[in-house]
Formats: C-alpha cells, structure tokens, sequence
C-alpha cells in the first residue's frame, strides 16, 4: 500500500500540500537562472534560523545520510583520529562510516537504551585519544532517545577539538538545536523528518574552522563539500541542483517559521506527552531505561511478550496504522511511532494508539 490513513512512521512523515505543490512548477535550468538562486539564498536563510546559526548552510542533493558522508570525507583523512560517541545505532554506524574512510576511530559506548551522562569518561576519552573530530547523534531515532550536546561543545572548546559533528537529522525542528551556542562546527540535517519534505535534500552547517579543515582535506568526490564554499558567490554549483526539491524545502521552512520555531518545539513537546501517556495507559512499556531522556520526535514502544514484531506490524497495518520497526539488536524488540513534524499532533496520536490498544486486546 503507498500510503495509510493513520501514519507513524518516523520519517518519511506525511507531506502537507503546500510542500507538495512546489513539484507542480515546471523550472528551468537551475544552472542558468537567478530565480533559483535567489531561492537557495532564501532557503539557506531559513534554514540558519532554524539551526539558530550564522555559519553557512549547504544544501545538496541526496536524503539525510548524503550530509553524514559528505562531513566525513570532506574533513578526514586517512589515519585521523575521531572520537565517535556512540548511545545507538546511528552513533555506531558514524563510527562504522569513519573507519571505512581510513580514519582511526575510539567509540565511547553507552548502552542503547541511555543516554550521555558519564560526562567524566567522555572528557577522559578526548583528553587520551586527542581527536580530529568528535561525532554524535542527537535523536538517537531507533532507541527514541534524545542526547545532550551543550556539555559536549564545553568539553570540546576546553580541549581543543578542532571539529564537533552532530546529527540532528530527526531532531531540528521538533527540538532546541543550538548550533552556534554547542559550538557545533557541522549539524547534519535532512527533509523528511520534523520539516515535512520528501526525502529529496540533506543540508549541514559549515563552521568557519570546519571550512579551513575542508580546504586543506580537498577532497573532490560527487559529495564533496568544498565545490559549495564559494557556489552561491559565483553562482556554479558542482552538479546540477534539484530545483524543485529545493522549491519544497523552502515551502517546508516557510510552514515551520510561521508557525514558529519555539511553538513548534512545543507542540512535539507536548504531544510527545500526550502519546507516551496513553501508551502507558495502553500497558506498553518504553524502550529507554529510566533516567534517560527522551526524544519529543519519536517514542521506542517494547514489543509485547508473546506477539511477535511481525504479528504485531500486519495487524496494526490491517486497521490502517504504520508505525516503524527496528534495526540490529532492536530488530523484533521495539516499535516506534514517530510524532514528528506533521505527524505531531494530538489528533493522530490518539488515533494510533486507539489502535495499538484494539490490536492488544
């Protein structure tokens, strides 16, 4: 089935028609026109806004995971040191992605279910391996845990650390990210989770040092962020651009401006209550340990003992709710309803669940 009338997936999340209607315009040639480029200038004006930033904004081709590996290859060479901090399956695929690249690569892992809070072992872990780079997620998606970074910026301004990497893939928007204030020299953030686009662009934030790194590194492949340093001064960008994903992440951020940043963070906030209550209420038990601290975008639901994921999924799928499986050692073990961007809302939610409490009846 391409679409459900319940959706909770975490990401892609349903499209509002105003994003949609950007696909409905015949562009020319991004290559030769001024209008585009005015509105990659007016995009990256949002999205700065968003990512409460002054440091320039990409925009490239290519879903979230696009920005990951462009950060990566853009800043490190082989035989560089990155200190992965890794709470899930994202933090450890970074670690995975740096080590593919020739990077040496110490992982600070902490159980999947928690979140940072050993602070003493991660400044210990920068002080002996003395890193390039420090990589962390933010909304660790798969766990439904959200990790704190303003320690992470002190800890990396007071020794040092040249570069700071975040993904906030599934966090902007529905969340503070304070890019500038955690001292994040690269935020990685993708269309399809808390803004609402199809899963048409990744985009990340480029801090002065970052771009001194990058110019030294020079590396050219297709995703290679240096092409980008100087593209909209000179008005040449390495490959041809997506007009209309762009003209769809601009409707995007133009929606989640006028609703307002603090009043959208609030509403995921808010609804992430509302969702995790009625589970509870449902008698399902959330994936993270207690004292770990959740993610507003997205709940991890445990599998309920005696009904298989694949059980589970087919018969929620029957009553016309989608929500997410899961990956690695949480495959079969824990569900996910993502109340993210469009899907954050109280009405949907209380549909979902209405069902997940049918199901288990």
């Amino acid at each position: 089935m391409k679409t459900y009338p319940i959706p909770m997936v975490p990401g892609p999340v349903r499209v509002p028609a105003e994003v949609l209607a950007a696909y409905q315009q015949d562009y020319g040639s991004a290559d030769l026109e001024p209008e585009f480029l005015d509105l990659y200038n007016q995009t990256e004006a949002n999205l700065k806004k968003i990512f409460a930033t002054q440091s320039q904004v990409v925009i490239q081709s290519g879903e979230g995971m696009a920005a990951l590996w462009s950060a990566l290859k853009s800043c490190i060479l082989p035989g560089e040191r990155v200190l992965s901090i890794a709470t899930g399956l994202f933090g450890d695929g970074i670690a995975d992605m740096a080590r593919s690249i020739g990077a040496e690569v110490r992982v600070v892992e902490i159980s999947y279910d928690q979140t940072i809070s050993d602070w003493i072992a991660v400044e210990r872990a920068v002080e002996e391996f003395r890193p390039k780079m420090i990589t962390v997620v933010h909304c660790e998606t798969p766990s439904g845990t959200l990790n704190p970074l303003a320690e992470l910026g002190q800890i990396k301004r007071e020794h040092g650390v040249p570069l700071l990497y975040a993904d906030v893939v599934s966090s902007l928007g529905g969340t503070p990210v304070l890019t500038d204030e955690w001292s994040i020299d690269l935020a990685l953030g993708g269309t399809q989770k808390c803004l609402s686009a199809p899963p048409c662009l990744a985009f990340l934030t480029v801090s002065p040092t970052a771009w001194q790194i990058i110019e030294r590194v020079n590396y050219s492949g297709y995703d290679a962020l240096l092409p980008f340093q100087n593209a909209q001064k000179d008005f040449y960008f390495p490959y041809t651009p997506y007009w209309h994903g762009l003209a769809a992440l601009y409707a995007a951020t133009n929606l989640l401006l006028a609703e307002g940043l603090e009043q959208s963070i609030a509403r995921h906030r808010r609804v992430a209550d509302e969702c995790r209550t009625a589970l509870a209420a449902a008698g399902l038990k959330l994936y993270p340990a207690p004292g770990a601290i959740l993610s507003p975008t997205i709940s991890a639901v445990k599998v309920p003992v005696g009904l298989s994921w694949a059980d589970l999924d087919r018969k929620l799928r029957a009553k016309g709710l989608v929500v997410g499986g899961n990956y690695g050692p949480l495959a079969g073990k824990v569900f996910r309803l993502g109340h993210m961007g469009t899907q954050a809302d109280s009405a949907l939610v209380k549909q979902a669940v209405a069902v997940i409490r049918r199901v288990l009846l």
